[in-house]
């Protein structure tokens, strides 16, 4: 649909008064039905077995077997039901029936299988346990498959929620080769067009669950932070937030409450943290010189300066949003003169920046504002406070593809980590970002430890059900008597939308898009 000037001004006859100051988008939008909703950079390739798409654009087609629900539960997606059996070396799937595809292929046995094989048992894939020690699939009947392993799965059920590889294409998406061609998945909305501009979808009247009550959504690509909130505040965009999608700041959420929007904040599942690399910087390796940073600092000071108290500092690992996160250790209060009598004892002393053997405690902090926005800021405090006890903090600010060379290969001495968040925790990040002898590609490690952190990993990797918990434990135990890594704060989850917007729900996991349960007010 288009609109000339003259057709807009004609149409603006009878508008009511509270819509007049609303720009011509917004009135499309609201005489279509149309959801528009803010995207930090174009769609990309949607290819479920890919990496490069927008994990949020893919949630819009592509169902998975199980739905990772809030705060961790498993709800029935593709599949009705599921049993795990022989100690999590057997999951047998039970399909819904009467699914089909937005082209019209039917889902059932063969249309999952085709999907199974072109990434289960994939060495591209191996970071996925259920890859890595998939056996092999046994169809019992056109709606039931079961899956063997050659060993227990540690968060078998996850990895069946992620958005990708493990959601589904329609076999007949590809061409001759099995090369990739189109979006199409057993989802509420159908791709109509996309550009670098943005994306645009329509609803599919034959999806099998509750369908959008408004029918088309569009995806509009603002990649400056500051252009999406006024693109809220005109009435262009309805919706806008999530890590992954188009993230706002702390101090934009603010900005936004106060002009009457509305924002929601609420604990996220992703914790900002610091690695150590003691190999790189010695000083490290000493645990009281780990210990003197973790008291160095202030944390409370750091959320309420920089993100407006709407993060939590941290003490664990994880937030109490995560399954298996563990017993609550204290968050570290700034002791200033404790911090100094730490490195006194570790033999580091002198006024202003402190040696040992005439060597500067010299340590070089690598962060980067793509990966975490305000990382600078965040890096410049801990650098002057930390210079209040004797240590020369050197800041080195990266962008995202030297982030992912240098952190692989260890070229810090700190450097700011994420966890992954749900549905990835917490076997996610204790695998991908400790277990050494786990390729985890770009992401880097977060501790480092073959001797003694690697037999944890491992113990819980291959624990039962009921030693889940305690092997867990025995990890986050071990982390923090040794200071291996500093939890700064839990990142809430946050988005905002317009009046228009009914029934927003907060999305499970940062990687979807909360369209369900929407409507949209006339």
């Amino acid at each position: 649909m288009s609109a000339t000037r003259r057709t807009f001004l004609k149409g603006i006859i009878g508008v009511p008064p509270f819509l007049i100051g609303l720009s011509p988008l917004s009135l499309l939008a609201q005489e279509e039905g149309v959801l528009r909703v803010a995207a930090s950079k174009p769609a990309g390739n949607l290819d479920p077995q890919k990496f490069s798409g927008l994990w949020a654009i893919q949630d819009l087609m592509f169902e998975p077997l199980i739905n990772y629900g809030p705060g961790g539960t498993y709800e029935p997606a593709l599949a009705t039901e599921w049993q795990v059996e022989n100690d999590n070396k057997l999951i047998r799937f039970h399909l819904r029936d009467g699914v089909t595809f937005q082209d019209g292929t039917p889902w059932n046995a063969a249309a999952m299988t085709w999907n199974l094989d072109r990434w289960l048992g994939k060495e591209g894939f191996s970071w996925m346990n259920a890859s890595r020690l998939f056996s092999s699939y046994n169809v019992v009947d056109d709606h039931t498959v079961e899956i063997l392993f050659k060993e227990p799965v540690l968060g078998l059920l996850n990895e069946f929620s992620y958005i990708r590889p493990s959601r589904f294409l329609s076999p007949k998406a590809v061409d001759a080769e099995g090369n990739y061609q189109k979006p199409v998945g057993t989802g509420p909305w159908m791709e109509e067009s996309a550009s670098n501009d943005g994306s645009n979808f329509t609803r599919f009247d034959g999806y099998w669950g509750e369908k959008p009550s408004f029918s088309r959504l569009e995806v509009k690509v603002l990649p400056d932070s500051r252009g999406r909130v006024a693109a809220l505040r005109a009435g262009d965009i309805d919706i806008i937030g999530g890590d992954f999608l188009a993230p706002i700041r702390a101090t934009e959420a603010v900005t936004l409450k106060s002009a009457g929007a509305a924002v929601i904040v609420e604990q996220g599942s992703t914790t900002v943290t610091v690695a150590f690399n003691p190999v790189r910087n010695p000083a490290l390796g000493d645990v009281k010189v780990r210990q003197a940073i973790n008291i160095g600092f202030d944390r409370a000071a750091i959320g309420k300066v920089l993100y407006k108290d709407l993060v939590q500092p941290a003490g664990n690992l994880f937030p109490e949003t995560v399954p298996y996160s563990g017993k609550r250790f204290p968050v570290p209060a700034r002791d200033v003169e404790g911090a100094k009598k730490l490195l006194d004892e570790a033999g580091w002393t002198g006024d202003g920046t402190r040696q040992k053997d005439g060597v500067p405690l010299s340590i070089e902090f690598v962060v980067s504002e793509e990966q975490l926005p305000g990382a600078r800021s965040l890096a410049e405090i801990m650098q002057a406070q930390l210079g209040e006890i004797g240590m020369d903090i050197k800041i080195r600010s990266v962008d995202h593809a030297s982030r992912h060379s240098d952190l692989p290969a260890r070229n810090f001495d700190m450097a700011l980590f994420l966890t992954l968040g749900a549905p990835y925790e917490p076997f996610g990040s204790i695998v991908g970002l400790m277990l050494s002898t786990y390729d985890n590609g770009v992401d880097g490690k977060l501790v480092v430890d073959p001797e003694n952190l690697d037999p944890l990993v491992n113990a819980a990797m291959a624990a039962p059900a009921d030693r889940i918990e305690a092997t867990t434990q025995a990890i986050y135990d071990w982390l923090h008597d040794e200071v291996a890594f500093l939890p700064l704060y839990y990142s809430p989850a946050i988005w905002a939308h317009t009046e228009r917007v009914k029934g927003f729900r907060m999305p499970a996991t940062e990687y979807d898009l909360p369209f369900e349960g929407i409507s949209l007010e006339a």
